[in-house]
């Protein structure tokens, strides 16, 4: 291809925290926008400058330099200065669909604010991209996006069509050589166009008619003199011109027709590395983004939206959960490729995030309870399906003393009448915050008498949380009485009913709503026994046999369960590196095995399994070297009536170096696995596409669950799995990371991957040493719906006891929705926002009874009426803004 124009985008690519932390990078920030403010504004043929397609940079600067507002809002205004679309360049596959929408909205939001963000959906340095990534972008009003990482060989030129499962397509714009092919170009004229048409030469089979130089990289300043060295380049030759430009220029006149065409996700490490193992690396980060995010999306958010009015609806704190979890989903902080103090942040975060969502959850909870007309205890779901299963409550009195219910623990009671003296009463008093006596009881009254003999106090007990409980004053009461006779004895009465936590099993409570707890009949109460040594859990339609000598368990009579295989590990942050002379470990020295828990709701089993693990691999001799004693516990848990088990695995981490997975045989041969992502469900191979770069690793991201010949697999945050047992093109097992334990930012000499990705840094904190690993997933060999599964696995109904009172009645919905999975409900803008999508091949009918509204895009532009159902397409998301109830 002849080559006659050269666009030159000046920009620099800001990770906010990667191998310093983020308060080191934002006075580097400030100095490099320091600088580039004044050169824009006094230096005209530095046209332009891309502000690395995130809004989060701006705001990080002007918290330092507040004054300089306007002068970005100016250059943006005029487009000197391309800014946004998103807020964070995420990670694509660590985070949930909904949290990308959110990251993207939150970008468009603040660059409205500077006069719009720019009209590229920028992907620069992503390990890959999700399927639905066209659908997104399309539905905020992009039709194109520049990106480097995942491209697979089948694309063999820079422009192409990247079409997602649902049909949106994008004119996609491939970087071959990554979005610094034009970083530190040299200042001399003559050598800035023999640098620039040796970089044609490279790269010429890839380009159409022109080519994209991206000038700057990795927290690079600009180069202030570009403007004159284009200009000198321009005239000192004539078969190219050079121009600096915008990215949303060049899309602008990029040639869109008979281009390639690619549909789906973007994984291959053909063309660049793709990075897998970030997947796997610091589990506690990846556990922790999955029981953040559904703090939010599935508790917090869709409770509000349905018990809270709109007075008291929490929007300003959903935002600030929010945003503490978009900043950490940008990819070197997800992805825990970063130095200790980064993570520690990260891991800050969002544990904020969660203490807000949990909070909001309690608070909507609470509000709902007290709305109730009538007392005792109420299941609540906060999915959209009517389901009933599993829930864990407080009961009082005798009323349900049946065979439908597990009685876990009982509150003792005072024998009797305590006699306290003044001082022992004070110290009690001070420790009494407020009615909350334990996670079981609640004070509901407090009564004080002064008798000849002392004073009296009865302190009234209760399952349930009061509102208005004079805590305070009756402190202060005792406290005014204990003063005026110090020398009083106190005695203490405790009315309290007997008070249970037990397990049931709750009849179907309809989606988005309530109901009256009753404990279900059970169909196949859940059964424990020993027989000779060997466990079995059973419920009559599900069985488990565990193995006594290997710890291994059996599902349904497929043997082979939960074997826990460890290998070493001398790789980095960014990839799995087996040593040279690796040691195997995959039987225990030892296996104890007991039965925990033994119906008639659940029943599990406890299996103690000591191994001895190398301490850590020796870099010279590639060989693991040294020893520890490791007990791991597994619990496998059998709930009546239910087709999965639950499995549970803890153990504190002694070693270095290694990568722990747990093995699992499937129920027929296949070449194919079926894994959750954002919107959709992607079926891949047995391979990856690589290069003598980086070696394909067949390693791959499952959001929630993952399904392979007959298994399928939900999980909280293990996101890596790999199919396994390879025999005639087909697997036979599948492989779930549960720990990979390593200690360098990145390396260099790995076996699947020769050359650095990141600086040479020691990082202990990636070991993980000393920490306690625990892993929680469910195993199906059943045919399921994963996606309901996920929800009885992970989102467990709740129980509330109301005092009555209210008006509301014992059963109801205040929300039905059919046809669908909902992503997100909650309230904007005085509107309930329900997000729907249809992850099948099929037209689905998506039904939401007597409601009605609009259909919108995702920046809540209005796109067609909506009138109570609708007809969703194949992998569709759709947005809907309801106002009206018939």
């Amino acid at each position: 291809m002849t080559v006659s124009r050269v666009s030159i985008v000046p920009h620099s690519h800001w990770d906010r925290e990667w191998y310093e932390p983020y308060q080191t990078f934002r006075m580097n920030l400030v100095d490099m926008l320091d600088t580039l403010l004044d050169l824009l504004e006094t230096d005209p043929s530095y046209a332009k400058f891309l502000l690395d397609g995130q809004m989060a940079v701006v705001d990080d600067y002007l918290e330092v330099r507040p004054e300089a507002e306007e002068r970005i809002r100016h250059l943006a205004s005029s487009g000197r200065l391309t800014m946004g679309p998103w807020y964070i360049l995420m990670d694509e596959f660590l985070v949930s669909g909904e949290t990308i929408i959110r990251d993207l909205q939150l970008g468009i939001k603040r660059g409205a604010a500077f006069g719009g963000v720019m009209s590229v959906g920028y992907l620069p340095d992503m390990f890959g991209h999700i399927a639905q990534m066209p659908q997104i972008l399309t539905q905020a009003g992009f039709d194109n996006t520049v990106l480097w990482r995942g491209v697979p060989s089948a694309i063999t030129k820079t422009g192409f069509l990247w079409e997602g499962p649902d049909g949106s397509t994008l004119r996609a714009e491939y970087l071959p050589v990554g979005y610094g092919n034009g970083a530190a170009l040299p200042e001399d004229a003559k050598d800035f166009v023999r640098r620039v048409r040796d970089h044609i030469e490279e790269i010429d089979d890839f380009l159409l008619d022109e080519l994209l130089l991206m000038n700057g990289s990795d927290h690079l300043h600009p180069q202030e003199w570009l403007g004159r060295v284009v200009a000198e380049a321009n005239e000192i030759q004539d078969d190219l011109v050079f121009e600096i430009t915008s990215l949303p220029d060049y899309m602008a006149r990029a040639p869109r027709e008979n281009l390639e065409r690619w549909k789906g996700e973007l994984r291959s490490g053909f063309r660049s590395n793709m990075l897998m193992g970030v997947t796997s690396n610091r589990v506690d980060v990846k556990r922790s983004v999955a029981i953040t995010e559904r703090a939010l999306e599935r508790r917090a958010e869709p409770l509000a939206a349905l018990f809270v009015d709109e007075a008291n609806y929490p929007t300003r704190l959903l935002d600030l959960a929010w945003k503490e979890m978009i900043r950490n989903s940008a990819h070197d902080s997800i992805c825990a490729c970063s130095v200790d103090d980064v993570v520690d942040a990260v891991l800050h975060r969002f544990s904020e995030a969660r203490h807000i969502g949990e909070g909001i959850a309690t608070r909507a909870l609470g509000t709902f309870a007290r709305s109730l007309k009538d007392p005792g205890n109420v299941v609540v779901n906060s999915s959209s399906r009517p389901r009933g299963g599993l829930v864990e409550l407080v009961v009082t009195g005798d009323d349900i003393d049946d065979e439908r219910v597990q009685v876990l623990s009982e509150r003792m009671n005072l024998p009797g009448t305590l006699v306290l003296d003044a001082t022992t009463t004070k110290t009690i008093l001070g420790m009494l915050q407020g009615p909350k006596i334990d996670n079981d009881a609640w004070v509901h009254e407090v009564s004080i008498e002064d008798q000849d003999d002392g004073l009296h106090l009865t302190v009234t007990v209760g399952p349930d949380e009061r509102p208005n409980v004079p805590i305070a004053e009756a402190k202060q009461d005792i406290y005014t009485r204990l003063g005026a006779r110090p020398d009083v004895m106190v005695h203490v009465s405790l009315d309290q009913p007997r008070i249970r936590r037990v397990l049931a099993r709750a009849q179907e409570v309809p989606g988005f709503g309530w109901s009256a707890f009753t404990p279900a009949t059970l169909v196949h109460s859940a059964d424990a026994h020993e027989d000779e040594g060997v466990v079995t859990l059973s419920n009559g339609a599900t069985s488990v046999v565990i193995d006594p000598i290997d710890g291994t368990f059996s599902l349904n009579g497929l043997t082979g369960f939960g074997r826990l295989v460890d290998v070493g590990d001398l790789g980095d942050s960014y990839n799995y590196s087996p040593p040279a002379n690796d040691t195997v470990v995959e039987r225990p020295d030892s296996v104890v095995v007991r039965i925990t828990e033994s119906g008639p709701v659940r029943v599990s089993a406890e299996i103690e399994s000591h191994y001895s693990w190398p301490d850590h691999v020796d870099g010279a001799s590639q060989k693991r070297v040294g020893a520890h004693d490791v007990l791991i516990t597994t619990t496998v848990s059998l709930v009546a009536d239910d087709s999965f088990v639950r499995v549970t695995s803890t153990f504190m981490n002694p070693s270095r170096d290694h990568r722990l997975r747990v093995h699992l045989p499937l129920p027929a041969p296949t070449d194919h696995s079926s894994a959750e992502c954002a919107f959709t469900v992607v079926e891949r191979s047995l391979s990856a596409e690589g290069r003598s770069d980086e070696f394909g690793l067949p390693t791959f991201p499952s959001r929630r669950f993952v399904s392979a010949g007959g298994l399928t697999v939900v999980h909280e945050g293990l996101n890596e799995y790999e199919l396994i047992d390879i025999d005639s093109d087909h697997a036979h097992g599948l492989a779930l990371t549960l720990l990979r334990s390593t200690g360098m930012l990145s390396r260099l000499g790995m076996t699947y991957r020769p050359f650095p990705a990141g600086p040479l840094t020691p990082v202990d904190g990636l070991q993980l040493v000393g920490k306690t690993i625990t892993s929680n997933y469910a195993l199906s060999v059943e045919q399921v719906e994963p996606y309901a599964l996920a929800d009885d696995v992970l989102l467990p109904l709740e129980v509330v006891t109301a005092p009555g009172g209210g008006t509301r009645e014992p059963e109801g919905s205040r929300l039905e929705v059919t046809g669908g999975e909902v992503s997100s409900l909650r309230r904007v803008d005085g509107l309930l926002e329900v997000r729907v999508f249809n992850p099948t091949d099929s037209t689905a009918n998506v039904r939401i009874p007597g409601r009605q509204g609009w259909l919108v895009d995702l920046r809540g532009a209005p796109l067609s009426a909506f009138e109570g159902s609708l007809e969703l397409g194949p992998n569709k998301i759709a947005t809907l803004r309801l106002s009206h109830t018939n």
